[in-house]
Order: structure tokens, then sequence, then C-alpha cells
């Protein structure tokens, strides 16, 4: 695969492929698909958020993985970092477009698997039971 030098035209869309080994959309992918990416897309889709209410409301993230993370979300054109000048400075994420357009993907596959989370349990509990061959 050839990595473009620009931005991609409505022609080059197609020369992307996830599945192949050199394809820049995988690095994205990772970034969104993530524990910390996709909660912390999650979190801003509810509203523009400080960097420590972001941490407040994705419960158990560090500091440092937040950081990376909303760099490496930003770097993809999905947030957007805010700096208000002041004393202290204040800083808040938000969204772009495509960052609100992934977002609500990944809100719908979220609800998804808490409505069957009944299902996965039992299937957990059956996988875990069984008798080892």
């Amino acid at each position: 695969m050839t990595l473009p030098t620009a931005a991609p035209t409505a022609e080059s869309i197609d020369a992307f492929d996830v599945f192949e080994r050199t394809c820049p959309s995988r690095t994205t992918l990772e970034h969104v698909t993530g524990r910390w990416g996709g909660l912390t897309l999650g979190a801003l889709r509810e509203d523009t958020l400080r960097f420590n209410e972001l941490r407040r409301r994705v419960d158990g993230v560090s500091e440092k993985m937040l950081s990376q993370t909303l760099h490496a979300l930003e770097r993809d054109g999905l947030v957007i970092r805010d700096a208000h000048p002041g004393n202290p400075p204040r800083v808040e994420y938000r969204l772009t477009p495509l960052g609100a357009e992934v977002s609500a993907r990944l809100l719908d596959l979220i609800t998804l698997l808490e409505h069957h989370m009944p299902d996965v349990l039992a299937a957990r509990h059956a996988y875990d039971t069984r008798p080892t061959p």
C-alpha cells in the first residue's frame, strides 16, 4: 500500500483497507477501539470536558494514559483541545464532527453490548463450567 502524501480525495478512499498490515486506518482503529480511546470518545459525546472532569468520568484511567489517549485522538482529528488563557490556564476537550460521528457509532455498540450482557455472562459461565477434554 502506498501511503498518501496529502489529504485523501473521494477517489482515493477505496485505497484504505484496515485488513492490510500497512494501512494507516489500523492505527486509528486501535485508538478508537482501545479501552481508553473508546471510553474517552463516549464521555466527550456527552459534553465538552476539562481534563480532570474527563478523568473522573472515565473511571480508572491514569493521568498519563488519558493524556496519551487525548493526544492520539487529537492527532487523528477526532478531538479538539481548546486552551483558554488564564491563571491557571483552562483546557477543554470536545469532539470534532468526525469524532462525534465515530462516538455515536461507538455508543451504539456500547448500548448493544450493555443490553446483551446477561447473554454474555451466561455464555461466559457456560464456557467456564464446561468439562475439559
